[in-house]
């Protein structure tokens, strides 16, 4: 293993054995929660659709909204600035700490203010600066940086703060339950309110029409900050602008309900400053200061922004509300949190984005492999913003080393000639899988004896950072393609036949899992219907998942070639492996003409739901082969994490318990395989921490059969378990005739 990814193993190792049961606990706490929340709104969708539609318009509009919001700002006494850069806006806050005599600032929890460094840009000045959100005074004892977009302290056991207190504070009578530490640090926080000169917040929105700031807490400190406080500053980056207050109302719905599971936060303040309220006198309480000597200084951000929002590519990641949800539901980052999956600032399958925009690639490439494009995080995000594209389209630049302004080939429609020549050689390995598979096919089984062999295993491992710890796939001698030729065709006449389809033969079920194949034709040909199985390309998925879009483009254009005729001529596409299914539904939106996208994803379906169609429309189950024909009537399911975004799932399970199965399907969402991401050295690790919920609920089943939907589940619960396991279609199909 390369210096570099040996480094990244012990980092990642180091983080899950001293923060990984902490974020994985709170992470999952909050992600069942939002599933909890979320299924109790009638419309959450349209709440989606809603909050969406905001922010495009909001961005859209940006400089016009800006200039409202400025002069509604300043016809209501306050200031407005807005900074190019951290350092503008650092000098701006100095300025004005200074210009008021300021030594001590109570600053509630804000990512901009995070971003900025404004803490230590004003310690400098002799500036004490106090956070008053729980979790970041947390951080501010230990001297650490946030974990989470919304729980910065999460990665940290009750137990380990109570460590902390007593360690910096001593006490007589030391915390120890959650509601001691939470009062013990009130007390003391309280104490800092009342010597505070400025008080500092961030700012969930802004509204132009008012200016109007909505401030989403779970402890109402930031309404102290300023109510302590006769001089007030919000910090927020120019994305939070929207039009007006009305605007507010889906945000408010999803908000909570995304980022924590909550109904709704404990604290929603709604402030058009200069706060109409009196500031408290500690001095004199029955004396408060007059409203009129409230000084009020709005600074917003750039830092980037403005450029990401020309950028067709990173302009949605302005769309983000930072609710973290798209943290919570991650399983990578249920296991390591924000200090792996994470950049200078920001955290998360979101993070990306934001660090290539504000900190540019060098900070985004530190994490971005992290994003293994499941896309349960857009399913989850409250904007529905697409983050595995803004992740892909990073990686690609990151590839190139290249700048933001240097990804005009997609904004044209056009693609490069050729793979970036400075590109790792592990990403450039598996994202050619499909000419590895050819070959290795061609060549079979001479070429899975040299493959296993330790030299090449050392090679692997040093050249292309390939673990040595893994099963590497074993190549078939007869593709599945070469197999259907050879047996002469379809067997359904075209008189008898139900249906007519093609069977997609996805790289890995056409060279690798060719058995899953040969099952689907018989499946589907036992209900009738006449199956087809051509010579078409991989569909792009694996140059993709590397971060290789202008090759991934060129396979899409080139699968879709193959396929278009099937679909003129009025036949459905059935995939066995999800992940090429969501290429066709999803990716190809973005690597296809409209047209062609539209056309493929209307007849394309996942074979176990192609069945159950069928069998719903009268097609006769019992050329299936059921529970009682079977040797395993007691099955443990687990589906594949683009099957579930796809809603596929339900399919399978109804099909298998219709057939008179016994179904326990699996409670994790990620088995942590996710295609070429468990196969890598650095990620090994991770990868089976994240399938171990999953190896520990099948083994608690060990007398029922395991089955998978995709291809990187199926390999790791080879890892995980000791038991083989198939995919659903070889157990329903009938019994190949010998």
């Amino acid at each position: 293993m390369s210096g570099n990814r040996a480094r990244k193993a012990a980092r990642i190792r180091h983080l899950m054995e001293t923060e990984g049961d902490a974020i994985a606990e709170n992470t999952r706490g909050f992600n069942q929660g939002r599933y909890d929340a979320v299924a109790e709104l009638e419309d959450s969708e349209s709440l989606r659709t809603e909050a969406r539609a905001i922010k495009e318009d909001a961005i859209e509009r940006l400089p016009e909204l800006l200039d409202r919001l400025t002069a509604a700002v300043e016809d209501n006494g306050g200031h407005v600035y807005v900074a190019e850069d951290a350092a503008d806006a650092n000098r701006y806050v100095r300025r004005v700490c200074d210009d008021t005599g300021a030594e001590t600032v109570v600053k509630s929890k804000s990512m901009t203010s995070e971003e900025l460094d404004v803490n230590e840009a004003l310690g400098p000045d002799g500036v004490d600066v106090v956070e008053t959100d729980l979790g970041e005074w947390v951080l501010q004892l230990a001297d650490e940086s946030p974990s989470h977009l919304v729980g910065p302290a999460i990665h940290r056991s009750r137990e380990s703060i109570a460590e902390l207190f007593e360690a910096v504070f001593d006490p007589e009578d030391p915390p120890e339950t959650a509601e001691e530490l939470t009062m013990f640090a009130r007390e003391r926080l309280g104490e800092r309110y009342r010597e505070a000169d400025v008080g500092m917040t961030g700012a969930n929105f802004v509204t132009a029409d008012s200016g109007t700031i909505a401030l989403v807490t779970s402890e109402g400190n930031a309404r102290k900050c300023l109510a302590t406080t006769d001089t007030q500053i919000a910090v927020a980056g120019v994305e939070k602008v929207i039009p007006t207050v009305e605007d507010l109302a889906p945000f408010v719905d999803l908000i909570g309900k995304s980022g924590t599971g909550q109904d709704i936060t404990a604290y929603l303040s709604l402030l058009t400053p200069p706060l109409d309220a009196p500031v408290v006198d500690f001095d004199v309480p029955d004396r408060p200061l007059d409203d009129a000597d409230r000084e009020f200084h709005l600074v917003l951000v750039d830092n980037g922004r403005r450029a990401m929002r020309e950028d067709d590519q990173l302009r949605e990641t302005l769309y983000c509300i930072r609710c973290g949800a798209c943290s919570n539901v991650c399983a990578n980052f249920q296991s390591v949190g924000g200090h792996a999956f994470g950049g200078e600032t920001y955290t998360g399958g979101i993070a990306t984005g934001w660090e290539a925009g504000v900190e540019g690639l060098d900070a985004a490439a530190e994490f971005n492999d992290l994003c293994t494009g499941c896309s349960r995080c857009v399913d989850a995000c409250p904007v529905n913003i697409d983050i595995p594209w803004i992740n892909t389209v990073v990686r690609d630049r990151i590839n190139r080393g290249a700048d933001a302004d240097s990804f005009d080939h997609l904004v044209e429609g056009l693609t490069p000639d050729a793979e970036p020549t400075g590109m790792d050689l592990g990403k450039r390995l598996f994202g050619n899988f499909e000419t590895l598979g050819r070959l290795g096919s061609a060549t079979a089984p001479i070429s899975n004896w040299i493959a296993d062999s330790t030299p090449a295993r050392v090679a692997l491992e040093r050249v292309a950072g390939v673990d040595g710890r893994r099963d590497l796939p074993r190549f078939a001698r007869q593709s599945l393609t070469a197999w259907f030729r050879d047996r002469g065709g379809p067997a359904v006449s075209a008189d008898s036949a139900r249906r007519e389809v093609v069977l997609y033969p996805d790289v890995y079920t056409n060279y690798v899992q060719v058995e899953r194949g040969k099952a689907a034709v018989r499946a589907l040909e036992a209900l009738d219907v006449r199956v087809r199985v051509p010579d078409a390309p991989g569909s792009g998925r694996a140059p993709l998942s590397q971060g290789m879009i202008g090759t991934a483009e060129r396979k899409a254009t080139a699968a879709y070639d193959a396929l278009g005729p099937h679909l003129a001529a009025g036949r459905d596409v059935v995939v066995v492996e999800p992940s090429d299914l969501a290429m066709f539904e999803r990716e190809y939106e973005r690597l296809l003409p409209a047209d062609a996208h539209a056309a493929l994803s209307e007849s394309t379906y996942e074979v176990m739901e192609y069945v159950y169609g069928l069998l719903e429309n009268g097609a006769d189950g019992t050329a299936l082969q059921s529970a009682t024909e079977s040797d395993s009537p007691d099955v443990a399911y687990h589906s594949h994490c683009q099957q579930r975004t796809l809603d596929l799932e339900p399919y399978t399970v109804a099909v298998l318990e219709e057939l008179g199965y016994d179904v326990v399907t699996s409670e994790t969402e990620c088995c942590g395989m996710a295609g070429s991401f468990g196969y890598k050295a650095e990620y090994y690790e991770l990868s089976l921490d994240v399938g171990d919920r999953l190896r520990e609920q099948f083994e608690s089943e060990p007398d029922r059969a395991v089955l998978a939907s995709g291809t990187s589940c199926l390999e790791q619960l080879d890892a995980l378990l000791e038991r083989p396991n198939r995919h659903p279609i070889e157990l329903v199909a009938p019994p190949e005739r010998v």
